[in-house]
């Protein structure tokens, strides 16, 4: 089983293993588990206690998969919200843990992932991004997405559409304008 999935196919397989799906259950496990150990340990310093929130925080996504929402946040988003919470819980209720970590030490315990609520701003511009990007020409949308994601100058947009390069500069400074226009409403 490939561990790499995208947000919609992981989102598809919390949604089936909410129904009671076991195979999609197991997808979103074997896709997931990895980082959300990394997420216990990195709150609780202790592998053996950070295991077993891990085996909670899976007891609670089969419970709760019903529930996941993907138009309110990313199927990652959403678990490792779910196994930071166990794991800060399993802190807060004194459990024993292997090794003591004193109180000054916890800013090195840190979750350095961002906030939910930033990834879920952010997935929300990139969504805005897109769909006013899909409003624009196909040759001016390419051209943008190639200068400002790929880097590509604007000579070699020009030299690679066969215009001159202050056609290219206008598509996408009017382009541009128009985004912002979008963005803005």
């Amino acid at each position: 089983m490939n561990a790499m999935l995208t947000r919609d196919e992981l989102a598809l397989a919390l949604g089936r293993a909410g129904e009671g799906d076991r195979r999609a259950f197991k997808i979103v496990y074997e896709a997931t588990s990895a980082k959300l150990l990394g997420v216990c340990l990195r709150i609780l310093a202790d592998r053996q206690l950070a295991e077993d929130v891990l085996q909670d925080t899976y007891l609670a996504v089969w419970k709760k998969a019903s529930t996941f929402d993907a138009t309110r946040a990313s199927p990652i988003t959403w678990l490792v919200t779910i196994a930071r919470n166990r794991s800060i819980d399993r802190l807060r209720s004194g459990a024993p843990m292997r090794r003591s970590i004193p109180v000054e030490d916890a800013h090195d315990l840190a979750d350095a992932a961002p906030l939910a609520s930033d990834v879920i701003e952010t997935t929300d511009e990139v969504g805005r991004l897109n769909t006013c990007l899909e409003t624009l020409e196909d040759k001016v949308r390419t051209a943008i997405r190639t200068a400002f994601m790929e880097g590509v100058t604007y000579d070699a947009l020009a030299s690679r559409e066969n215009v001159p390069p202050g056609t290219m500069k206008s598509w996408i400074r009017r382009g541009l304008l128009r985004l912002r226009s979008c963005l803005e409403t």
